[in-house]
């Protein structure tokens, strides 16, 4: 988006952090229904979701969106269509569900990171829609690496702090 207005800014931060803060809830409430039941192995399922999740961001960030030959079929550029913006927001926090299951298998209290996620989540994509698309030409693909990569890193100190610590 080119020179977003204020509204739309506001829109798009608090779908995203809204989501990003909704789904650990939620993953984290389901782990502790389970978890009595996967407590042997409990430290494996963290360890793969997070894994998984961080293997596809570096996988997704080696996709250049260029490929896509009609800039309406990359999702990226879809954000400000509501129910585009919608799906966005629930496709992008799925890993978030993730995190909060893995959150809850580990032990750990959600509600700390609940309120870290969607408020980080909201001023990162206030500033990503203001920053617009030179932003992303710099930085979206070395950020998803990153990001990937901590997951990875999370997913394995869990795994060895059950396993070999």
């Amino acid at each position: 988006m080119q020179n977003p207005r204020s509204e739309h800014i506001l829109v798009i931060a608090l779908s995203f952090g809204l989501f990003q803060a909704i789904m650990p809830i939620i993953g984290w409430y389901t782990g502790s229904l389970f978890s009595h039941l996967i407590l042997g192995f409990d430290h494996w399922i963290a360890f793969g979701l997070l894994a998984a999740i961080g293997v596809h961001m570096i996988y997704d960030a080696a996709q250049s969106p260029k490929d896509c030959p009609d800039p309406d079929e990359n999702p990226k550029h879809l954000i400000h269509k509501p129910l585009r913006l919608l799906m966005l927001s629930v496709a992008t926090s799925i890993d978030a569900l993730a995190v909060g299951l893995s959150f809850s298998f580990a032990g750990y209290s959600i509600f700390p990171a609940v309120f870290l996620i969607g408020a980080i989540t909201f001023f990162l994509s206030a500033v990503g829609v203001k920053a617009g698309s030179t932003l992303y030409v710099l930085l979206e693909d070395k950020v998803e690496i990153v990001g990937g990569l901590i997951l990875i890193a999370i997913g394995t100190n869990i795994l060895l702090q059950h396993t070999i610590l």
